[in-house]
């Protein structure tokens, strides 16, 4: 009953005829990852040094410095993944159409970098939201673009691990920006701006890299393959197996707090010092750098819907312990786990799932159009949720949304066909 076969899993084949192994490889062994894998992975490891430390110390000052109401957050927040969702659909097609994939994700690193110095400038929610809007802008543009560029790098059946093997590389990055961040604010005077400075100036390393160290080959379509069009993008839905993986990440997401609440969440059950609340985001970023990998090639053996659904299952988990709390010293470390388990299940492996159904020439757009689903989802999650809290409190509003959640994962495991178990 779970999303498996239909997520990316290949269907069974006729066994081919045994080939000769390549040169410099032995039988029985897994090929090495390519070049473009590895370089990729390096980009977003420097590129989440810059994005984790502002990350880990925007909530607190929105809502601590800068006086904001859950709900006034949770419209910030929303509009952080929205406006990315929106713009992922243009980067995907526009790299497919260019077969210039590198290019496009050049850009949306480029704008990501300019963002955080603007940061320095900001101070009103209007401004804070404009450059907010512009930074999602830039991720949006190389999401779909990056992605691509790794599933074609990658074979078939080891996708889940190229993919996981580069989500592990960039949580790396996301482990170390809030180390900085966290050291930064303590050791100086005017903390949050010693912040964002430095996190432009890591920013700027990771376009060079980008530009020097991954390839800038362009890809062309096959003879036969359909010619790139808006229109040729808008009818991939027609596809039975993208539509039950979009579908599936979208009715998971409306009901998927976001990283930022299920943070001021843990801080209000735990009593967390203000002072340490920028380390909370390590714990969510260590777990899924463990996992990231082992989990991407269980889902290369098991079907790759089956580890999503279950990352969903352990996000729930993580709901039922805050919404219970403790007080043992437990409880962040297991809601912590619990949450960089949901990444490491369900960020690379959806991608991977979503390769598998879509054709070269239509791979950045196709990527995008689910990734756009999810995040839109996501995007109202955070502001119903932000609206709930300010009305009805914290924990009526988790209960909630877990209540939700559960039934979205019952009805996503509907959704799919009873071959998929």
């Amino acid at each position: 009953m779970y999303v498996a076969d239909s997520c990316g899993t290949p269907a069974p084949a006729v066994t081919p005829e045994p080939q000769a192994a390549a040169p410099g490889t032995h039988p029985g062994r897994r090929a090495a990852l390519a070049p473009t894998v590895l370089a990729l992975g390096t980009v977003s490891l420097i590129t989440d040094v810059s994005s984790e430390m502002v990350t880990a110390v925007l909530p607190l000052y929105l809502v601590a410095g800068l006086g904001l109401s859950p709900l006034g957050f949770g419209l910030l927040d929303g509009l952080y993944n929205g406006v990315g969702a929106l713009v992922r659909l243009t980067g995907g097609h526009l790299g497919d159409r260019l077969g210039r994939h590198k290019a496009l994700a050049g850009i949306g690193y480029g704008l990501s970098a300019l963002c955080k110095p603007l940061l320095l400038l900001a101070h009103t929610l209007p401004a804070i939201g404009a450059v907010l809007a512009l930074d999602r802008t830039g991720k949006g543009l190389r999401t779909a673009p990056r992605d691509a560029l790794i599933s074609l790098a990658a074979a078939p059946e080891d996708r889940g691990r190229a993919f996981g093997v580069h989500r592990a590389m960039d949580t790396a990055g996301a482990l170390i920006g809030p180390i900085l961040a966290f050291l930064i604010l303590r050791g100086a005077a005017d903390g949050y701006d010693a912040v964002f400075t430095v996190s432009a100036c890591v920013a700027a390393l990771g376009v060079l890299v980008l530009v020097l160290f991954v390839p800038g080959r362009r890809t062309a379509p096959a003879a036969d393959a359909e010619p790139v069009s808006l229109r040729a993008a808008v009818g991939l839905l027609r596809r039975r197996d993208l539509r039950r993986i979009g579908l599936c990440a979208l009715v998971l997401g409306l009901f998927t707090v976001s990283d930022a609440f299920v943070f001021l969440l843990l801080q209000r059950a735990t009593g967390i010092a203000d002072r340490w609340f920028a380390l909370l985001p390590l714990g969510t970023a260590a777990a899924f750098f463990l996992l990231a990998l082992p989990l991407g090639r269980l889902a290369d053996r098991i079907g790759r819907g089956r580890v999503f659904v279950g990352g969903h299952l352990a996000l729930l988990l993580a709901y039922g312990l805050l919404l219970v709390g403790g007080s043992g010293g437990w409880l962040p470390y297991a809601v912590l786990l619990l949450h960089g388990g949901f990444y490491a299940a369900t960020d690379g492996v959806l991608m991977a799932a979503a390769a598998g159904a879509v054709p070269e020439e239509h791979r950045g757009g196709g990527l995008a159009l689910v990734q756009t689903g999810q995040a839109l989802a996501r995007f109202a999650a955070s502001l119903g949720f932000g609206a709930a809290w300010t009305v009805w409190g914290a924990r009526p509003a988790l209960a909630v949304a877990a209540a939700l959640l559960a039934v979205a994962v019952c009805v996503s495991v509907r959704l799919l066909p009873a071959g998929d178990d």
